[in-house]
């Protein structure tokens, strides 16, 4: 992760984006990557966005790779280690949901 966001660092300061990438400007073009993202399964089915062709999936790959650098970006600038909040938000998540209890369910930690 560390080599990624120096290289994504050193790949902005050598095009003089840095002055572009403040939190409010990466966190919207995080939001128009997911949306891209999000428009290549709009009208699939369950199962077909399951099956998606090799032509695809490499598309979804490239807009998956923009959600993640952005996202990464946002961190550095921001001075948070992603790895870690990631790690803590499980955590979080383990004591909100607890296995035993949310089992097959798609509620909300509010609605059990």
């Amino acid at each position: 992760m560390k080599k990624l966001t120096e290289r994504l660092r050193a790949f902005a300061d050598a095009r003089d984006w840095a002055q572009f990438h403040s939190p409010k400007n990466l966190s919207m073009a995080l939001a128009v990557e997911a949306a891209e993202l999000m428009e290549h399964f709009q009208w699939l089915s369950e199962a077909e966005s399951h099956e998606l062709s090799d032509e695809k999936l490499a598309e979804v790959t490239q807009e998956m790779a923009d959600v993640f650098i952005f996202l990464v970006r946002m961190a550095d600038i921001m001075g948070v280690d992603l790895e870690q909040a990631a790690w803590d938000k499980l955590a979080i998540n383990e004591n909100k949901y607890p296995a035993d209890q949310v089992r097959g369910s798609a509620k909300k930690s509010t609605e059990y």
